[in-house]
């Protein structure tokens, strides 16, 4: 009997004894991520404005639709805390910029402000809410600032560089540097990158000394990025589709060296768009309009110096902007004049890619995650 009361406690035990705790969790199922998308205008085929994309977990894309009327919102950027979504809008013969609250995925209109001069191309906000925007067809950087609302102030300042010297200035994009206390504006038509101080108090920016550095002669430099360490800046040139590095040294900033978007064997026309870097600063992308793909870089570490991996295809005419997933994970292109977004897979050890897909969509311009 003792022994039968040992073999039913023995079996008791057993059923009851805690299983291992050495299991990994379940990893989340991956998720889906929204972006909105700024358009040119297509009389007749969509409604003018800026539309609203899903890039799911296997790399395909959802239209979700317009979400915002605006005309020729060729360039999006948000602020800091991403409540405010501000657009350029390039209108025939002037230009305007407009600001928007962003309500989870919805956008509402809070104001619109004129710029000074037409064609309006690119723009950007600081961490204290000053907003810049170039302007192509004038040739200047124009300044304002968003209210705590969201509302965009009447313009604070206007650089214009016909009135510094320059003949034909064509001003294509502009950055925040030093957070966000000096601004670099790239001009095609003058070849240059002019440099200004913000000066917060006053609303106004003023030109260092010197107050630009210039590039090649022809270059027609039109966007830049910087390195995590704040110290190298690249700077695609989109009539010599080069890449030029640029190097910052307390104030001062100077030229170091410039290479090749195309392949060597590549002899028609192309002109280069957009440029980004890896969030860790390893690989450096570039867009080539006319061979129509992305090249990929390897930059060193140790000075910046730039090796070509790859020239990967965007299935697609035209590539205008580009941007990386939040994750690392895919880099989604806008084709232009074939009106789709290619979905290309981003390996984050290598920096290569891989066509995953193709979406239509409304004139592709400018993709912000």
């Amino acid at each position: 009997m003792r022994y039968l009361l040992y073999l039913l406690l023995l079996a008791t035990t057993a059923c009851t004894a805690p299983t291992s705790t050495n299991t990994a969790p379940a990893a989340p199922p991956p998720t889906s991520t929204s972006f909105f998308l700024g358009t040119y205008d297509d009389p007749g085929v969509h409604d003018p404005g800026i539309y609203r994309f899903t890039l799911q977990p296997d790399g395909s894309l959802t239209n979700e639709g317009r979400v915002a009327e605006a005309s020729n919102p060729s360039f999006l950027s948000y602020n800091p805390d991403r409540t405010t979504l501000v657009s350029v809008e390039e209108l025939d013969g002037g230009g305007s910029v407009a600001s928007f609250a962003v309500n989870d995925t919805a956008l509402a209109l809070n104001n619109r402000q004129p710029t000074s001069a037409p064609g309006p191309c690119h723009i950007n906000v600081n961490r204290d809410g000053f907003v810049t925007a170039a302007t192509y067809g004038g040739g200047t950087l124009e300044l304002w600032r968003l209210a705590d609302d969201g509302m965009l102030s009447e313009r604070l300042d206007v650089q214009d560089h016909r009135q510094r010297g320059a003949e034909t200035p064509h001003a294509h994009s502009s950055y925040y540097i030093n957070d966000g206390k000096e601004v670099l504006a790239v001009d095609l038509g003058t070849d240059e990158v002019w440099h200004y101080t913000l000066d917060e108090a006053d609303g106004k920016l003023a030109p260092t000394s010197p107050p630009a550095v210039k590039l090649a002669d022809g270059a027609g430099p039109r966007h830049l990025t910087i390195h995590p360490n704040g110290k190298w800046i690249y700077v695609i040139n989109e009539l010599g589709s080069t890449m030029t590095q640029l190097r910052r040294e307390g104030g001062s900033i100077d030229t170091v060296a410039s290479w090749s978007t195309l392949p060597a064997d590549f002899t028609e026309f192309n002109a280069c768009a957009d440029v980004h870097l890896s969030e860790d600063g390893r690989y450096l992308y570039g867009s080539n309009r006319g061979h129509n793909s992305i090249v990929v870089f390897a930059v060193d570490q140790a000075t910046g110096a730039l090796t070509t991996l790859e020239h990967e295809s965007v299935a697609g005419d035209w590539p205008r902007n580009f941007a990386i997933s939040p994750a690392g994970d895919y880099l989604l292109v806008a084709n232009q004049r074939s009106k789709n977004i290619t979905t290309l897979r981003r390996d984050t050890d290598t920096g290569l890619l891989d066509y995953v897909t193709s979406t239509t969509a409304p004139v592709p311009v400018c993709i912000l995650f």
